[in-house]
């Protein structure tokens, strides 16, 4: 298969970048970066792009774009990157090199790109296409964090009511039970017992909670813990096919772009295997990176891993057959984004009714638990 993929524009192909903004220079680490950004929000850097685009399309010198762009930004490290970027372009390197002595803005995707569209005269378009890639990864980060944010914190509200009536009206309940001299049942007995340990070693909670917590990070840095939890993810019911989707939608996403920009297969393989956190989706990356240098077909290694759906795979084969990769994974990416969406409101109709009932019934247990021996009292008192 060809190492690379040609424009639809004609210009001529990129070679392999060389310099700071190198492809074998920025992944020639082994620490893993996310796509787009670390160093500031992503809106930042899509406005930023956007309006770069646009300077460049009304015919500005890409010196003053940056100068008029860099006016524009709040005060702070990334205004200084902008700054620092137009002194370089201005004393004689390409916009690509520039952007690489920043690699907290300016990730490999990024800067390949820009240094296609350096390469075909179009860094217009270029830089169109990454506004349009940031807007999009932006959005569905957003969604997918407040899918998983708005449980999460539902939940914790949830235990901290649990546990506040725990610690502060169960114990004065108590000392009322006593005062009526009478028996009390099993359930109540059991939740002041409860309410008693809690009032007295809430303290051993939060240590647990807070080792855990700290243990698993710790755990998280190791190759093997990290793949279990990953492979987990995946295979959580409602809440694993979102994050399966979103990877999906994501990879097919950054892969599109990349193709379509003019990046080499392989170095645009490199790039997202980089890029992704997920360790079962980057060995697939991996498999899939080996299959090519060695001649063979992307999707013989995608439906291998396990990890991409037979849709996915039989739609990259046809793109590859015909040509259009490029297109056929951007068509992947719009079709999973939508799924994503649909996945969300999922995830939100099923956790909801499981919060509501899982309050009912916590909530429920203390009210019984409480009033039983008051209704005990009224019946004695009412059978004299």
């Amino acid at each position: 298969m060809p190492d690379k993929i040609q424009r639809k524009s004609g210009g001529p192909k990129p070679e392999p970048a060389k310099g700071p903004a190198g492809a074998a220079e920025l992944l020639g680490t082994t620490t893993r970066r996310r796509t787009l950004t670390r160093g500031i929000k992503p809106k930042v850097l899509v406005q930023f792009t956007t309006q770069l685009s646009t300077l460049q399309g009304a015919g500005l010198p890409i010196v003053r774009c940056l100068r008029v762009l860099a006016g524009q930004q709040r005060p702070g490290p990334f205004r200084d990157a902008v700054t620092a970027v137009a002194d370089d372009v201005e004393g004689g390197d390409s916009l690509s090199a520039a952007f690489g002595k920043h690699p907290h803005y300016f990730d490999p995707l990024y800067l390949n790109m820009v240094k296609a569209g350096e390469a075909g005269g179009i860094l217009e378009q270029i830089l169109e296409r990454l506004a349009i890639f940031a807007e999009k990864a932006d959005a569905i980060r957003a969604k997918v964090k407040g899918a998983l944010t708005y449980p999460a914190c539902v939940m914790a509200f949830a235990v901290l009511v649990v546990v506040f009536v725990m610690v502060f009206v169960v114990p004065k309940f108590k000392e009322v039970f006593e005062t009526l001299g009478e028996g009390l049942p099993p359930i109540t007995q059991a939740l002041l017992d409860v309410a008693e340990v809690m009032k007295k070693w809430w303290w051993v909670g939060l240590l647990v909670v807070g080792g855990a917590y700290f243990l698993h990070k710790v755990l998280m840095r190791g190759y093997a813990y990290r793949k279990v939890m990953h492979r987990l993810g995946l295979r959580m019911p409602i809440a694993g096919i979102l994050v399966k989707k979103t990877i999906i939608a994501r990879f097919a996403r950054t892969f599109g772009t990349l193709l379509a920009a003019g990046v080499p297969i392989l170095e645009a393989l490199s790039i997202i295997r980089d890029s992704i956190t997920n360790v079962i989706v980057g060995e697939a990356l991996e498999s899939v990176h080996k299959n090519i240098k060695q001649g063979e077909t992307i999707t013989q290694p995608m439906a291998e891993s396990g990890v991409f759906d037979d849709i996915v795979v039989n739609m990259v084969d046809v793109g590859e057959q015909s040509g259009n990769l490029d297109r056929m994974l951007l068509k992947v990416a719009d079709a999973y984004e939508r799924e994503v969406d649909d996945a969300v409101s999922t995830l939100f109709r099923v956790i909801e009714p499981i919060i509501i009932l899982f309050l009912a019934v916590v909530v429920g247990t203390i009210v019984v638990a409480l009033f039983m021996p008051i209704l005990k009292v009224m019946d004695s008192l009412s059978a004299r």
